[in-house]
């Protein structure tokens, strides 16, 4: 019954919540210009999951993403949670299905859709770069863009990576950077050089 609960109403709940929260919130997007309809990898931190279907679709209102979301039981409840914010998955993480995952993720883009990754899921530490981002941005040649998002008032949470709810009632300011490319960077290189760009407007 438990995990029936966790799996099946839970996400429901959560959602509802969501888009509560995001409704009452006063919204300032700091959004780049970007011309190109090309399809583009978009990272965000972990603990920043639930402010980019927001982000995102703002940018692109009739945008196609998908977003790569791990197994584990986390994993489940904002898989479900972002399908019904309009997010398609691709399901996998650098722990658990990744080769299957990488190669998905490739098409995907391959195919002219958009794709969603945190670099430092679905097990961190938080804020480090996982080669996945670096191996499908090199096979497949997308640029990367940075989604960030900082609110004004939130909770924070004693996980892993200091996940981050936003209380109703307040501003939340969103960030979208231009598109980078990592061509001609070693993989160490474009790592750090990923997160120097997540860094900039990151949750302390």
């Amino acid at each position: 019954m438990k995990k029936y609960f966790k799996l099946n109403i839970l996400p429901y709940i959560l959602y509802f919540l969501v888009k509560f929260i995001y409704s009452t919130n006063k919204k300032v997007f700091h959004h780049s210009k970007v011309s190109s309809d090309e399809a583009f990898i978009f990272v965000a931190w972990h603990g920043d999951l639930l402010a980019q279907p927001t982000n995102y679709f703002k940018f692109r209102p009739n945008g196609n993403v998908k977003a790569m979301i791990s197994h584990n039981k986390d994993g489940e409840i904002i898989a479900k949670i972002y399908a019904l914010l309009g997010t398609g998955l691709i399901r996998g993480s650098s722990s658990k299905g990744a080769a299957k995952a990488l190669i998905s993720t490739i098409k995907e883009i391959k195919n002219g859709c958009d794709v969603a990754l945190t670099p430092d899921g679905p097990r961190g530490p938080r804020y480090t770069i996982a080669d996945g981002v670096v191996a499908i941005a090199k096979k497949s040649n997308a640029k990367i863009i940075v989604l960030n998002s900082k609110p004004s008032k939130y909770w924070q949470f004693n996980s892993w990576d200091k996940f981050v709810l936003p209380k109703p009632f307040g501003r939340i300011d969103f960030y979208l950077s231009e598109p980078y490319s990592i061509e001609g960077l070693e993989f160490d290189e474009a790592k750090e050089f990923i997160k120097d760009k997540m860094m900039i407007n990151a949750m302390s």
